[in-house]
């Protein structure tokens, strides 16, 4: 059973990996990364600050999910827990970790590269794992090979995962989410550029959300004038025209609607690559749902919806691109 925490983790879907030499950095850093969209941090114990930087973290930045990565041993993880991480991330699979975690209802990653430690993790009732070092180890290829056998495990692979591959792991259906120190480079860290930090984890969103205009939803007054219409925006532009119940298709150009519908002047359709995590990050945001546009694939995962505001006279709805 995935704890809640778990689950708000893998919504967000990026976890940054922060080693700080500074403990007086902890503050500035984890409020960059939530005014950056990324609201989760695994602290390793990699560093002496490690320790000090998850406990400031905690008291100070309310709104951050925080962890502890790099745990070697059960005092570690238990000096991490009491100064308030919310998750344990061990390197590799160490079963005194993970059965202490366990029995103290803490939520534990555990580091796996084999099927011999997924299989060690299934056995102590675990559902995800971290995948490490992730690129060393076949990367795409061996998280792939793993979704037969391990239909029901979930991993976050860390180690060689970057801006440039992460979509690869993410259209996998077994990552719950990716981590790794690229959206808070430690160059960065050490100049203290927190604006930097927040612009990289802002168009680090933007990459894994992908989203672009799929068409322009115009209202009409009646199936003739959206037939008119379609026809017209087809013949210039030369798209096929097709009708559906309530619109004509001008291609992906255009909805023409038969009649008038959301939007004073129409709606923008905003095409996503994951409604689940495009949901989670607006709703994040304090940005509303029409609750009545909701569409659901079977597995209730949300395929369209509409936001609840107006935007220059346009509604805007989301929708979850074709795989």
């Amino acid at each position: 059973m995935i704890s809640k925490n778990m689950q708000n983790i893998f919504n967000i879907g990026l976890v940054p990996l922060i080693s700080l030499d500074d403990a007086d950095d902890a503050v500035a850093l984890a409020q960059t990364l939530v005014k950056g969209g990324i609201p989760v941090a695994e602290v390793t114990f990699r560093t002496a600050a490690g320790l000090a930087s998850i406990e400031k973290m905690v008291t100070k930045v309310p709104e951050i999910i925080v962890g502890a990565g790099t745990v070697h041993d059960v005092e570690h993880a238990r000096q991490a827990v009491a100064a308030g991480a919310k998750f344990i991330v061990t390197p590799g699979f160490n079963a005194a970790v993970v059965k202490w975690c366990i029995d103290n209802n803490v939520d534990v990653i555990p580091g796996t590269v084999s099927p011999a430690d997924v299989e060690a993790a299934m056995a102590m009732g675990l559902d995800v794992c971290k995948f490490f070092p992730a690129e060393a180890y076949g990367g795409v290829r061996t998280l792939r090979a793993f979704s037969g056998p391990f239909g029901k495990m979930k991993f976050m692979p860390t180690g060689g995962v970057n801006e440039e591959n992460m979509l690869e792991y993410f259209s996998l259906g077994n990552v719950a989410a990716v981590g790794g120190s690229f959206m808070v480079p430690a160059v960065a860290v050490k100049a203290k550029a927190w604006k930097k930090i927040e612009q990289l984890c802002r168009h680090i969103i933007g990459k894994m959300f992908g989203f672009e205009l799929a068409h322009v939803g115009i209202n009409c007054t009646d199936a003739a004038q959206a037939d008119s219409i379609a026809g017209r925006l087809s013949e210039i532009f030369l798209q096929e025209k097709a009708e559906y119940s309530g619109a004509y298709f001008a291609g992906n150009i255009a909805e023409v609607l038969k009649a008038p519908f959301l939007g004073e002047k129409g709606h923008l359709c905003i095409d996503t690559n994951d409604m689940v995590r495009a949901v989670a990050y607006f709703t994040r945001k304090g940005i509303k749902f029409n609750n009545d546009t909701w569409i659901k694939d079977e597995q209730g995962r949300p395929q369209v919806v509409y936001l609840a505001e107006e935007i220059g006279g346009f509604c805007v709805h989301l929708r979850q691109k074709s795989k």
